[in-house]
Order: structure tokens, then sequence, then C-alpha cells
């Protein structure tokens, strides 16, 4: 059976798309993809039982043209394979849109680890295909330059369940783009997810002195270091990073958390 077919326009921006059934086995999920979520999965089978497949995916050519790669819908793929379904309806982009792929991942909103992870892929693709260039290219593919480096955490250092959310304000502030090549952007990412290993373990040891048992509560020891560093809604630091985080290494045992902070 032939694949259907059916170009339109994009009614904002004015590219042209494609909507078509395309078999299950030409479609791919990539790297940069997160984790599948079997909850999910299994909530889509059941509304796929009882209503069909309706909900089209995104894809997008591969480089070669012999594949589509799953931008938005990789939950819906895996269902209907579960299913099995053959034919997927799917709206075809441009090969172009691919570097917008954190964007359109709109299927289940994705966390701070699910947009490193993303960041990391992109980081890592564009060092293989053009090591020449400069990390603060990136800025146009990645929202925020610290996803890089919790990226690296996460994935190159496996650390999965470093407490992210802990350290996300305060890297918004100090963790900034560099101008170096991807080769040594790499070697400094690597660097700066080091220093943040090490500020975990100490933000873990407080936590435990204080006897703590909500995780959010990590995130008011980092936020109470920092303003007493800083001071409250501070908006330019004038220290690097490696100077900011040395100083919430000092300050993070010194302090404590109140029963009213606790509850919050």
């Amino acid at each position: 059976m032939e694949e259907l077919r059916v170009k339109f326009k994009e009614p904002y921006k004015g590219y042209e798309m494609t909507f078509g059934l395309v078999r299950v086995e030409k479609i791919r999920i990539p790297t940069i993809q997160r984790e599948l979520s079997d909850s999910l999965v299994k909530s889509l089978m059941m509304s796929m039982e009882k209503i069909g497949f309706i909900d089209p995916i995104i894809v997008i050519p591969s480089d070669d043209e012999t594949y589509f790669e799953v931008i938005n819908g990789q939950h819906r793929l895996e269902a209907a394979k579960l299913l099995g379904i053959r034919e997927i309806p799917c709206v075809i982009l441009p090969k172009e849109m691919k570097k917008f792929i954190i964007s359109m991942n709109i299927e289940k909103a994705p966390n701070l680890k699910d947009k490193a992870h993303q960041s990391y892929e992109i980081f890592k693709e564009h060092l293989e295909k053009f090591p020449e260039m400069k990390e603060y290219e990136l800025s146009d593919l990645i929202e925020f330059p610290y996803y890089l480096t919790i990226g690296f955490i996460t994935d190159e250092y496996g650390d999965k369940r470093f407490p992210a959310y802990a350290f996300e304000k305060v890297l918004a502030k100090v963790d900034n783009w560099t101008d170096l090549e991807l080769p040594k952007a790499k070697d400094e990412r690597r660097k700066r997810a080091e220093i943040l290993l090490d500020l975990r373990v100490v933000l873990d040891e407080r936590y435990k002195e204080l006897g703590l048992k909500n995780a959010l509560n990590k995130e008011a020891i980092v936020s109470k270091a920092w303003q007493a560093i800083y001071g409250k809604r501070v908006r330019v630091i004038e220290d690097d990073f490696y100077n900011a985080m040395r100083k919430l290494k000092e300050t993070i045992p010194t302090i404590s958390i109140t029963e009213e902070e606790e509850e919050f």
C-alpha cells in the first residue's frame, strides 16, 4: 500500500509541511528524546483502544531521508507499536526544523532534567559535526547554558539523581555561555559539572545534619546560602561561576532551616 501524503503550508510562518501515514518501521526515536513513561504509554493505549489513533505525531526526515525521527509523540508511537498499529499518522516537518526540537516537544512537558538531556545531545551532535563552532553559537538551540552543565552531570557522569532543581536559580545567574570552540567547551562543562557534583556532597551533608526529610528543602538551603552571600533580589553577580560556587560551598554548612521554612 502506497503511503498517503498531503502537502500544506504552516499558517503563520508559511513553510511547507506534509501530512501522511508512515510505516512504523520507518520511524525512530532519536537519543535526544527523554525516557519513556510507562504510565503515559499505558494511558495512551487505553485511549487508542477506545477512539483510535487520532492525534498525529510530529516527525522530521533523517539527513539521508531513509527514515523519520520523532520530534513530538514518542509515547503515542510506543503505544501504537504495542497495539500492533502498522501505519502512524504523522505531520512531517522540513529537516531544518530539527533545531527547534526542545520547543516543539510538548506531548509531556519536559522537566529540567529532560531539557538538560536534550541540550547535552544537541551539544554532542554539533561537537561531532562542527568542532570549530563556538559554544555560544548554540544559544539559538539551547535556551540556557546551565542546561549543558546539568546535562553533563546526568548523561556523561551518570548522576540521574542529581538535585538539579536545587541549583537552577543560582546557575541561571552565573553559569554563562563560553566563547570556546566545542572541544574545549566540553572540557569546561566537565569542570563545571565536577564542581557541582562536589557541591552536591556538601549540600547532602548539611541536609542530613539538619534532619530534613523533604527533598525540596535542599533548594531552600542553597537559596538561603546564596542570599547570605549576595543578598536578596540580587540581579547582577560580579563573581564568575567558580568563585560563586566556592562561596556557596563555604556557606552551605552554616545554613539552618526554620520549622516554617521546612513546612514550606
